[in-house]
């Protein structure tokens, strides 16, 4: 027979037990509670986001059908506006939104993560990224809803308490590839974007609740605005012929466009772009202003078509209506460096498929027996992937953009040779070197105060 206190100590391990097991239960279903409802309201930001920045853009139009002389006003004074409202507490808000979430996922401060992904940050990044809509910029929406997404999941789990550092972690991946799902409307490029650019070490017992996530913020797209395609369904394909030959020049071109443009956006350490990034670190807002000028520029140069996303644009030509010349890639390609040089909130996913699909009129011209849209489609996912240097993400967006599952084999590799391409133009990736400069800046030590004069100092 048991001693009593035999009984006594037995009872109390198990009652340890059970409190451990429940606790364990309890977080458990907050961490599930934090991901799936974080992810609805991630879809619905990204829709509120989405309705704000389609209508800040056709305000701009409208101003635009009034005089073509309007932009040389409302551009470069909206630019020089933003660049000075984010250069004090809200400098987080400026950029694509993409890099900071990187860094917070680099760098696990709390502290650090608070400022980056705090409520504020997010509405701010909203609203500005939609007035630079409303000046004309030449950003997309997407980057920004990948910043808002994090913040809204990461805030959301710490206020149910999951204040673990792998459970933050595991938020912030997860509300940045729900807003890529939910912009646009893409939950397969939702899940590659996560893997792909915000954490190739993807914990395995995240998997699943981020994949929820990511499929709750799809749905609730899918069930407000019904089953729609960015581009509409295309019906593209390339026989394995003498037409393949688009897609190495595809994946040539894009990787040595994408690498170009990486290497004038990124901070340089001499040279007349590291002049240029001293002017602009010095006087951030006449340079935006000036951004603003010559944007406003290659507007008139282009027809008033390089403003905004290049969503108009690029339809048209997948449509083999284009309302460009062969021309416009130089344009838009110019008036995203400048935006983007600008330090103004918004991003370059949208942008940078007007650019790839541009490409496709000099195609038709030199490769015989390949379609117009089948040629943009290879220049999207191309020239995308020469900026971000995530092949696959390109792949997987260009082909839920337009529902072209039989154009996954040539898509993926003119992305593959366009990342590989540009690797050699500019070996760090876009987003990386962005938010390593942001976590060197971050660790940077404060310059030393002067010290205080006394009466015998001098002067």
């Amino acid at each position: 027979m048991a001693a009593p206190s035999d009984t006594t100590a037995s009872a109390q391990h198990s009652h340890k037990l059970r409190h451990r097991l429940r606790h364990r239960r309890q977080r458990t279903l907050r961490q599930r509670a934090a991901f799936w409802l974080g992810a609805l309201l991630v879809g619905l930001a990204a829709l509120a986001f989405a309705w704000l920045a389609d209508h800040a853009y056709a305000l701009f139009t409208r101003l635009l059908a009034h005089s073509q002389w309007w932009p040389w006003l409302v551009t470069p004074a909206g630019f020089a506006l933003l660049a000075w409202a984010t250069q004090g507490a809200l400098k987080e808000a400026k950029g694509s939104g993409i890099p900071q979430v990187i860094a917070t996922l680099q760098k696990s401060s709390s502290r650090f993560r608070n400022r980056a992904l705090a409520l504020p940050i997010a509405a701010a990044k909203m609203l500005m990224t939609a007035l630079a809509l409303l000046c004309g910029a030449s950003v997309g929406r997407e980057g920004p809803t990948v910043h808002v997404g994090a913040a809204l999941m990461y805030t959301f789990g710490r206020r149910l308490g999951l204040q673990a550092k792998s459970a933050g972690s595991g938020l912030i991946i997860a509300g940045g590839a729900a807003g890529i799902a939910a912009a646009f409307n893409t939950p397969l490029a939702g899940v590659v974007f996560a893997i792909e650019e915000l954490s190739p070490r993807l914990e395995q017992s995240l998997n699943g609740v981020i994949l929820t996530a990511v499929l709750i913020g799809g749905m609730l797209t899918l069930g407000l605005v019904g089953p729609y395609s960015y581009f509409g369904a295309l019906s593209a394909s390339l026989p394995f012929d003498e037409a393949w030959g688009a897609v190495l020049a595809c994946g040539l071109f894009g990787g040595l466009l994408g690498g170009a443009y990486c290497r004038l956006v990124l901070p340089a350490k001499s040279g007349p772009l590291a002049v240029l990034g001293q002017w602009r670190a010095r006087w951030p807002v006449r340079f935006a202003a000036v951004c603003g000028l010559l944007l406003a520029f290659f507007g008139l140069c282009s027809g008033q078509h390089v403003f905004g996303t290049g969503y108009e644009q690029t339809r048209a030509l997948l449509e083999d209506t284009p309302q460009t010349d062969g021309a416009f890639i130089v344009w838009k390609f110019l008036a995203n460096v400048v935006s983007y040089l600008a330090g103004i909130p918004g991003g370059l996913f949208s942008p940078s498929l007007s650019v790839g699909a541009s490409i496709a009129p000099w195609l038709v011209e030199w490769i015989p027996g390949i379609a117009l849209h089948t040629a943009g489609l290879l220049g999207m996912a191309a020239y995308l992937a020469g900026v971000t240097r995530t092949p696959l993400t390109a792949t997987v967006i260009t082909i839920e953009l337009s529902h072209s599952q039989d154009m996954a084999l040539p898509i993926l590799a003119a992305s593959l040779l366009a990342s590989a391409v540009s690797a050699r133009i500019s070996p760090v990736p876009l987003y990386q070197a962005f938010a390593q400069q942001l976590l060197d800046n971050l660790n940077r030590p404060a310059p030393p105060k002067p010290a205080a004069k006394t009466a015998d100092s001098p002067g």
